[in-house]
């Protein structure tokens, strides 16, 4: 990774703004997987270690720029006492005359979390006025928000041109094990791609039938690449528009000698519910009422194999509606199969996340990314607007 981090600049005494992204899950106040808290401890103690005042800013859910009371960060501040074991600030605003106020009182090592970036509408739109007031709380940006770092937000991108602006320890972690997996993998390199849409991910095939061994599609996208091999999906999810794609990457993986094994069975059921009637069936024989929700037994068998091969692992996308457990197993079994392989494995994205989190497996995988968009963006080798703006060494 060619950008500094905190580790290259001098913050004894300074007031350091921290970019985190602390959009986590809430039931009623309560914080139901606290990950994305606890990743970014290293940075937060390293810089009370060298006596910064640390200053938290985030974004909680999508309040489009309006104050949402239940989207509040205040929650957050009694996990955060818990987890640092002491008690941080909290300032109602960002940049506004509490959050100066707030500053103006910390002591060197002390915490302050600002409220949601994202009830001002100035934020998503990148205005300069609003990025001018967040800068003019610190003297140094740390971006620590990888999960956030393909926003061209002004808290992302717009403070950052204000501020010496650095990486943190999360963000660096981050971008070492992606950099890893997609410029210099041990090889067989296998990728395994899932999730509902094709749309979303045409792009990151495209750059991965340049690098990879093997490439494993399931989930809904899938569907769209068996259509476009000429099956009958049913009423299983297809995006129509996107067959002619499919077929063009199918024709492409041929011609760059690249294994890409679809679904040879699936799943498949009369109801998107739980408790409904499902069946396995040969990705030829799926009824024309029904619907395919997950991989099937034979499938997971041949994916297994190629994930026995493989030295390096890239893992994007459930391969089934994990959500309802029905259909979990195909996602649970290649999660098992990564998590027993040799291979250093990359496995990001929200929803494969919490589906390998569900197994128990997380501590047995080389890099579990808490990036979703953001590491699909980077596989797909776009320029992150968020890494693009931090110093370089």
């Amino acid at each position: 990774m060619n950008k500094k981090t905190v580790r290259d600049v001098g913050v004894k005494g300074k007031r350091v703004l921290v970019r985190v992204d602390f959009n986590v899950p809430l039931n009623n106040g309560a914080i139901e997987d606290d990950t994305r808290l606890t990743a970014v401890l290293p940075t937060i103690r390293y810089l009370q270690e060298e006596g910064a005042k640390v200053i938290l800013l985030t974004h909680l859910g999508r309040p489009k720029g309006k104050v949402v009371p239940e989207m509040s960060v205040r929650p957050l501040i009694a996990y955060l006492d818990r987890l640092l074991g002491q008690k941080v600030l909290f300032a109602g605003d960002c940049g506004g005359e509490e959050s100066l106020q707030a500053v103006a009182g910390m002591k060197a090592g002390q915490v302050l979390l600002l409220e949601n970036s994202r009830f001002y509408p100035q934020e998503e739109k990148n205005e300069e006025r609003f990025a001018k007031a967040l800068a003019a709380l610190a003297d140094i940006y740390v971006n620590d928000a990888f999960a956030a770092a393909h926003r061209s937000h002004a808290s992302t991108v717009g403070v950052a041109k204000l501020l010496p602006a650095v990486a943190g320890l999360l963000m660096e972690k981050e971008l070492k094990a992606l950099s890893f997996a997609l410029h210099n993998p041990v090889e067989p390199f296998l990728a395994i791609l899932g999730g509902a849409k094709v749309s979303d991910k045409i792009g990151v095939i495209n750059n991965l039938l340049e690098r990879a061994d093997y490439l494993l599609l399931g989930g809904g996208m899938a569907n769209t690449f068996l259509k476009a091999a000429g099956h009958n999906m049913g009423k299983s999810l297809v995006e129509e528009d996107k067959v002619e794609a499919a077929k063009e990457l199918l024709a492409k993986a041929e011609k760059t000698g690249v294994r890409l094994l679809l679904p040879t069975d699936l799943v498949v059921a009369e109801e998107f519910k739980e408790g409904t009637k499902k069946r396995t069936v040969a990705v030829n024989e799926v009824p024309k009422d029904w619907t395919a929700l997950d991989i099937g037994p034979d499938t997971v068998k041949t994916f297994e194999e190629a994930i026995g091969k493989a030295k390096t692992i890239v893992w994007n996308g459930p391969l089934g509606v994990y959500e309802i457990p029905d259909f979990a197993e195909g996602t649970r079994r290649i999660a098992v199969a990564v998590a027993d392989s040799t291979a250093k494995a990359v496995v990001g994205g929200g929803d494969v996340v919490a589906a390998v989190r569900k197994t128990g497996l997380t501590e047995r995988i080389f890099h579990v990314s808490t990036g979703g968009g953001a590491s699909l963006e980077f596989l797909e080798g776009k320029e992150l607007p968020g890494l693009a703006v931090l110093a370089d060494k």
